[in-house]
């Protein structure tokens, strides 16, 4: 079964960080909670967050220490290198703190372009695409190579826009041109999950977060309540969605080789042939 195309001739805008959204910070950190929590459920030694967005997501409940930040220029890797040490407290004397146990202990930056991860086949635990499929020219390459990094029952995040929302509605409005949710693809969770589905992922769960234009910035005092309401009662309108897939890998069951079959005949009794010999020899 062949996928249907996504490629898009011209490439949309690349955001560089959350900061680029007018409720990026909201965005990020309702994102974040979510992703720290199936982190939890993901084991082994390689974790990879793939591009700019995923990259500032801190996953500090992960259990796997070495996570790389996949990120597609130098300049991308040292912001999220100064927003890192910008956000870790110290002493008060200047002196970063210990490495404490919820805190990554080796992270990499690694730069290079997402359809063409610089992993060896079969050797990336986790990753974390977190909104990286709604700004890329071809989302079918990516989860290619997602597929071919990944291990026998490894896990992949994945966060996107829905189209179903009030910022999916929002994005065809003329209302803030430059804003960078114009370019953004805007993929069902239905598609994503179907694209999984043909590559051999199992969906584990699916959460529903933000419920908001994302456009503008929430100022609205009752706005909390209204996205509690949406939530309990309305939760396919979320402007904001993240999936879980494990990889499934059908093992492969020997084939028996067919039995000979072999040539049915009945045996002649001795009665039987005597009376052949007798009429053979009257002849």
């Amino acid at each position: 079964m062949i996928m249907k195309t996504a490629f898009r001739a011209k490439p949309p805008r690349y955001p560089g960080s959350w900061d680029e959204f007018p409720a990026g910070d909201n965005i990020k950190r309702a994102v974040e909670t979510v992703c720290n929590d199936y982190a939890q459920r993901i084991f082994g030694y390689h974790f990879v967050k793939v591009g700019n967005l995923s990259a500032q997501i801190q996953l500090l409940e992960s259990p796997i220490h070495h996570q790389i930040n996949h990120t597609p220029d130098f300049t991308s890797s040292e912001r999220v290198k100064h927003e890192k040490r910008g956000s870790e407290p110290n002493d008060g004397a200047g002196n970063e703190p210990n490495t404490t146990r919820n805190e990554p202990r080796n992270e990499n930056f690694v730069i290079g372009q997402a359809h063409k991860l610089p992993f060896s086949e079969n050797s990336v635990d986790g990753l974390l695409l977190a909104n990286e499929l709604d700004f890329a020219q071809d989302p079918h390459e990516i989860l290619r190579e997602v597929d071919r990094v990944i291990t026998q029952d490894g896990h992949v995040i994945i966060s996107g826009f829905n189209p179903l929302s009030l910022a999916g509605v929002a994005k065809y409005l003329p209302v803030k041109r430059d804003n960078i949710l114009h370019d953004a693809r805007f993929f069902s969770s239905y598609r994503i999950k179907d694209w999984l589905h043909l590559l051999g992922f199992e969906v584990i769960e699916q959460r529903q977060i933000m419920f908001s234009t994302l456009f503008f910035q929430q100022r609205w005092g009752g706005a909390a309540k209204v996205q509690h309401y949406l939530s309990s009662y309305l939760p396919w309108c979320s402007a904001v969605y993240v999936i879980l897939a494990k990889k499934r890998v059908v093992p492969m069951t020997a084939i028996r080789p067919k039995r000979a079959i072999k040539p049915q005949f009945s045996t002649m009794g001795a009665s039987a042939r005597t009376t052949s010999q007798k009429q053979k020899g009257h002849v």
